[in-house]
């Protein structure tokens, strides 16, 4: 049966073209009236998307009807005559126009809708809307009513949302896919630089609205970003008058904090702001152990267990504030300044258990290094909207300036701690240095054209440079500092990117499309300048798109679409220099790696009942020039001796190179269920395959005899896995909520080895107090204490290793939010709707 279902739908998505050339006067039996209208929220007055609008005879037969778009509008044509019309939405209280005669084409302007409040068994249940909203083209995550998040981190608020994954280095991945473009209010912010995971790490959960994850983004949106864009949209409120929450926070281990977020709106403007400060640690445990093999025989040469431990410790401010100028009702001009300080220290603890080959021990040492870091960031931004008529006719200016400076100073210590060695103790110092200047200028027009189309172009400018000092030295016999030329360089990244955008779009009955070109020149500069090594890369290239769109009716809806995209790399991808916190294995840039292109493919559907939102897709994604990081022998060895005899331990290397191909396609579906009104249920599942065709061929001096060594590795390798994640909602007697969340990743093979599986479960309790202007959440992060990055590799003639990562133990947090002149269940709308978007009412 579900085959059948699946077969219907495909033929049905064929027929969508044949079905667009009938007329729909001939297809409803003769002339028509158009009905029209717009549906809110009674209370935060903000558009009601999917809400049904059914149009019925007196004898309530359904003669039409729809779901409403993202600006909360519906158009519905009938017959002329007298008629009811409902408007329903779940959780919400129905309202009905009963005899409303219709003779000719009628607005039926604004229609507020309550939300419904119920008393069930002793538990009074207030309407909420679902935490993750399901469209057509991009998935939106509201993060103010997630327990989970409280007290954290951006990185925090990401890993919880549907289709996006968190790893413990904190890469995001969307589908299991890396190759993801982080925005910040529509805006790359200062996020070219090396590390991305640590900014979002240092950003509180409070300081976000929502997070937009789009897979499959439109010509209108930076082609940047082979696996789609998540945007993370901040507070800014929009209630009338003075109003503002503000969030307390206490954990284990240490996670304190404040935060803010105040309002003021007038007639004529509108003041927002985001202030907080935190103190965190967050110990981290990790491990590795090596079978080091030889390069003629493969037989085992020695083995080192390396065992590691930090704690990451910071203290961070920010604050984020602005002005919305309504200089009359067509024209908006907003500006926002926000300045952010964090500073911290990581003490990181490297114990080191060598044996020789038969398993005997040989000896142990201690590294120890400590890492000062201190990062400030400024960003101010400006955006000016000109609306030329309530249809949708407007111009978008925004620009941006950033500058961003971080600073990472660490000593290390090298002890012998057990065991015998001639080599004796030893002392380094690294010097990471970065500043980043970044300024973006984009401008977007919007045209509609009759009612159901759309034309519109633009132009987006992006300009950063990015300098990085980074410097290794090593203390000699006499107490000198001495440069060390492996670990030191002066790498200078230089983006001009300029771009120029059209797309067109219309709906014609049942069926809508959306076909997009977007032109992008890139020239970038990649520069050791200690060297006197210079790199340019200077490219152009096309970027088309298309969304195709058909609905089955008011509650179902598919859509077929196409992209290219591109994934530059940045930052710790480019730089040879990151880090010494392990002296055998370290990670290297390649300021030689090229950007990878992607052809990007996915066929969507969308179902809604009345407890229930499906939305599924199947993908496929085509990647030239694909990044792979390969672990590999660098050359050099870590050398002592001990009772006479040389002990050369190896020093592994990982960096990231371009491989020939890369083939991804999946299946996924994303599940809102709401079996009772106290009850809320949302899951996904991805299932996908990858499979990568290439190879490399790498040559080094060898460290001990000089010699050149050239070696071979085959990247040919095809992988099936999957993950899932489940979020459960309830709330229990005595009006307390309870919030559990789940994940699994299965495990994943590599070229040169296996990702093991990863599991992980998050809890929270939340209770509101004060006639609920207070709310008080408990939240325990990770409770099994299992979630962990584990590796195994396998480099025949060099190395056979299995590893662990826990970038952070278990964490317990404590939080109290405050509302003042602002209800619990108020939606904020952000300043900068869809930062560029809008695309939904193409293709349903």
């Amino acid at each position: 049966m579900k085959q059948l279902k699946t077969s219907f739908l495909l033929s049905m998505l064929l027929m969508a073209f044949m079905a667009v050339a009938q007329n729909p006067g001939e297809r409803s039996g003769g002339t028509t009236v158009k009905v029209t209208g717009k549906v809110i929220e009674q209370e935060s007055k903000q558009p009601l998307e999917f809400a049904n609008v059914i149009i019925q005879t007196a004898d309530n037969v359904t003669v039409n009807g729809g779901l409403t778009d993202a600006q909360g509008q519906y158009s519905l044509d009938v017959k002329p005559g007298t008629y009811n019309i409902k408007f329903d939405f779940i959780s919400f209280k129905p309202v009905i126009i009963t005899g409303k005669q219709l003779t000719e084409n009628t607005d039926l302007g604004i229609t507020p809708m309550a939300a419904e409040a119920t008393v069930l068994k002793g538990v009074e249940i207030t309407a909420e809307r679902s935490t993750v909203e399901i469209k057509l083209d991009k998935r939106v995550y509201s993060v103010g009513s997630d327990m989970m998040v409280k007290g954290g981190t951006v990185s925090d608020v990401l890993d919880n949302v549907p289709s996006l994954s968190v790893d413990a280095e904190g890469n995001v991945a969307l589908r299991g896919n890396q190759s993801v473009t982080i925005l910040i209010d529509g805006r790359p912010s200062n996020l070219a630089g090396s590390n991305v995971a640590e900014t979002l790490r240092l950003l509180p959960a409070d300081s976000v609205d929502k997070v937009e994850v789009i897979t499959n983004p439109s010509a209108r949106y930076d082609a940047e970003g082979g696996g789609g864009i998540v945007n993370i949209i901040l507070k800014k409120g929009k209630a009338g008058g003075f109003n503002g929450t503000v969030t307390a926070n206490t954990g284990d281990p240490a996670n304190h904090g404040i935060s803010s977020s105040l309002n003021y709106r007038s007639t004529n403007y509108n003041l927002f702001s985001n202030l907080g400060y935190n103190y965190r640690n967050s110990p981290g445990r990790s491990f590795t152990n090596s079978r080091y093999l030889s390069e003629d025989t493969n037989e085992t040469t020695s083995f080192t267990n390396e065992r590691r431990r930090n704690d990451r410790v910071r203290k961070g401010y920010n604050a984020s504030v602005g002005m919305e100028w309504f200089l009359d009702k067509t024209l908006t001009w907003t500006n926002s300044l926000s300045l952010r300080r964090n500073t911290g220290d990581t003490p990181t603890w490297t114990n080191y258990d060598n044996y020789f080959a038969d398993g005997s021990f040989n000896n142990a040492s201690l590294r120890y290094s400590y890492e000062d870091n201190s990062e400030s960031n400024v960003n101010y931004a400006t955006n000016l909207v000109k609306k030329f008529n309530d249809k949708g006719h407007e111009l978008k200016i925004d620009a941006s300036v950033s500058k961003n400076v971080e600073d990472q100073h660490t000593a290390i210590s090298n002890t012998l701690t057990a065991g015998s060695s001639s080599t004796p103790n030893s002392a380094e110092r690294t010097v990471n240095d970065q500043n980043e200047d970044r300024a973006v200028i984009q401008a977007d027009y919007v045209l509609p054209i009759g009612d159901n189309s759309r034309f519109e172009a633009g132009y987006r400018g992006s300009f950063s440079t990015l300098e990085t000092d980074a410097r290794a030295e090593t203390l000699d016999d006499s107490g000198v500092w001495q440069n060390n030329a492996n670990y030191t360089n002066f790498l200078q990244y230089k983006e001009k990117i300029n771009a120029l955008y059209t797309q067109y779009g219309s709906k014609k009955g049942n069926f809508s499309y959306l076909f997009g070109l977007r032109w992008e020149d890139s020239n970038i500069d990649v520069n050791l300048l200690n060297i006197a090594d210079y790199h340019n890369k200077r490219y152009n290239n096309f970027f088309p798109s298309a969304v195709l769109g058909y609905e089955f009716s008011k509650s179902s809806n598919v859509t077929l679409s196409y992209s290219r995209r591109i994934n530059r790399p940045r930052g710790r991808f480019l730089n040879p220099f990151s880090g010494l916190q392990s002296n055998i294995n370290i990670f290297r840039g390649n300021p030689d790696i090229n950007p990878s292109k992607t052809h990007a493919i996915d066929l969507g559907y969308l179902k809604k009942w009345n407890t229930l939102t499906l939305n599924s897709s199947v993908y496929v994604n085509i990647t030239d020039d694909s990044f792979q990081f390969v672990r590999q022998f660098s050359g050099d060895y870590v050398t002592e001796v001990v009772n006479g005899q040389t002990i050369n331990t190896p020093v592994i290397l990982t960096t990231p190179i371009n491989l020939s191909k890369e083939y991804r396609a999946g299946f996924e579906f994303n599940l809102n269920y709401t079996p009772y009104k106290w009850w809320r249920l949302n899951g996904n599942l991805n299932l996908f395959r990858n499979q990568t065709k290439g190879d490399y061929t790498f040559t080094y001096n060898d460290g001990a005899t000089g010699d050149p060594v050239t070696t071979y590795q085959n990247f040919n390798f095809t992988a099936y896995t999957w993950t899932s994640r489940l979020n459960s909602k309830i709330t229990l007697p005595g009006k307390i909520d309870w919030q559990l969340n789940g994940s699994y990743e299965a495990p994943q093979k590599n070229a040169q080895g296996k990702r093991l599986s990863q599991a992980g479960l998050n809890t929270a309790l939340s209770k509101d107090v004060l006639k609920d202007k207070g709310t008080i959440s408990l939240n325990v992060q990770d409770i099994f204490n299992s979630r962990k990055m584990r590796n195994e590799t396998y480099i025949p003639n060099q190395v056979q290793s299995y590893s662990s990562m826990q970038w952070r133990v278990r964490q317990v947090t404590l939080s109290f939010t405050y509302r003042f002149n602002r209800n619990k269940n108020d939606k904020q709308k952000e300043m900068k709707p869809d930062n560029g978007g809008g695309d939904e009412y193409m293709g349903g």
